[in-house]
């Protein structure tokens, strides 16, 4: 199964708890309360957030975070790279020359398509879209992946 890490998936509710308060200077504490997540770990996310350029830090006595972009300009793809780093279902659909098979590969080119599809699908959810739950979709479709 396909899954992003923990941190991934509180640095995603960390950016909604933000999204909530729009303008709003929340404390690293603050976003910890509101999120129901410990200190540390909003801490944890928080800096590669801010490297990225997803959130702003002020320092000082009224210090603390806010979203450095309006919730519909920052889309799922942003939060997963600047946790994750670049997305890749295998290694070699983001580097090469790492595999002794690359040369003679015949799923190395299904795999980057699969890859560019998951992609897509990240780019096109914003942060923005996070803070509602989805509507119901008959057409929604659920792939569960299990690989080895």
């Amino acid at each position: 199964m396909l899954r992003v890490t923990k941190l991934t998936d509180y640095a995603t509710v960390v950016m909604t708890v933000l999204a909530h308060g729009r303008d709003a200077v929340l404390s690293a504490s603050e976003l910890a309360e509101r999120a129901g997540l410990e200190a540390t770990t909003v801490a944890k996310v928080l800096k590669p957030l801010a490297q990225a350029g997803l959130v702003e830090g002020f320092r000082g006595a009224n210090g603390g975070y806010r979203l450095a972009r309006p919730a519909d300009d920052i889309g799922l793809l942003e939060i997963v790279i600047a946790m994750e780093g670049p997305l890749g279902m295998t290694e070699c659909s983001v580097h090469t020359g790492n595999c002794g098979l690359e040369e003679s590969c015949g799923v190395r080119a299904n795999w980057r398509r699969i890859n560019d599809v998951v992609v897509e699908a990240l780019s096109a959810v914003t942060l923005a879209q996070m803070l509602t739950p989805p509507p119901n979709e008959p057409s929604a479709k659920r792939i569960d992946m299990r690989l080895a």
